[in-house]
């Protein structure tokens, strides 16, 4: 019996390792781009397959843009749509995630998630789009990298740089050309909420650039952007 059991020994003790040195290789990453800018997402790149197998030469439409350059009115859009206590927490929202939770229990279906904007970059950078307890789980592990090693306008910018906003449109300069002919610096309030309001159902929103709800939280997004706090 010994010797099954030592070779068990020696297999758990293999994963182990191979679990620690994709932690390593992960937070290698983030300390890399604390000074250096992600050219692409994991996300990105899984987008880019999906229309690639419907047309081969398909290309996203992304362009860097400094964290200077985008427009305020933007960033303060995303702070009061998508994580109003961005500058507070530690990466999570634990009063968010409860009112999520009690929401969608309420409903019996997921209609509201608790995601903060370290959570959603953690996703974007380097997890698929399958949704597994283990996927959770590694995004709780890069998020507090994230915010351990990065402060909130980096982790901002990227962000801002890398968020879908319509079938292959990624990132802020990309969104506003794509929408509006301008550069992510001349977007005015309501472009901006206009964005924001697209955030989570971008490529619906792409083609359906009217939709009630929308235009209805566009309007929300604006009436509270004057408090929104900004790094």
């Amino acid at each position: 019996m010994k010797a099954p059991r030592s070779l068990f020994m020696r297999i758990v003790i293999g994963l182990f390792a191979l679990l620690v040195l994709y932690q390593l290789w992960l937070f290698a990453h983030i300390v890399w781009w604390i000074k250096f800018d992600p050219a692409s997402s994991s996300f990105m790149e899984d987008r880019l397959e999906v229309m690639q197998d419907k047309n081969p030469k398909a290309t996203l439409k992304h362009q860097w843009v400094d964290y200077p350059k985008i427009s305020k009115n933007l960033k303060r859009a995303l702070i009061v749509s998508e994580d109003a206590k961005f500058i507070d927490h530690e990466g999570f929202d634990w009063e968010g995630i409860q009112k999520a939770y009690e929401k969608n229990l309420k409903k019996g279906k997921i209609v509201a998630g608790g995601s903060t904007i370290s959570q959603q970059l953690a996703k974007n950078l380097f997890l698929s789009t399958k949704r597994t307890p283990w996927r959770k789980g590694e995004e709780v592990i890069i998020t507090l990298m994230l915010e351990t090693v990065m402060d909130k306008q980096r982790i901002f910018e990227i962000y801002l740089n890398v968020i879908e906003w319509g079938n292959g449109v990624f990132g802020a300069e990309a969104a506003a050309r794509h929408y509006f002919g301008v550069s992510a610096a001349q977007l005015s309030a309501e472009q901006a909420a206009r964005l924001a309001a697209m955030v989570p159902n971008p490529r619906y929103y792409d083609t359906h650039r009217e939709a009630r709800g929308m235009l209805n939280k566009t309007l929300l997004i604006l009436d509270r952007m004057p408090d929104a706090e900004i790094p």
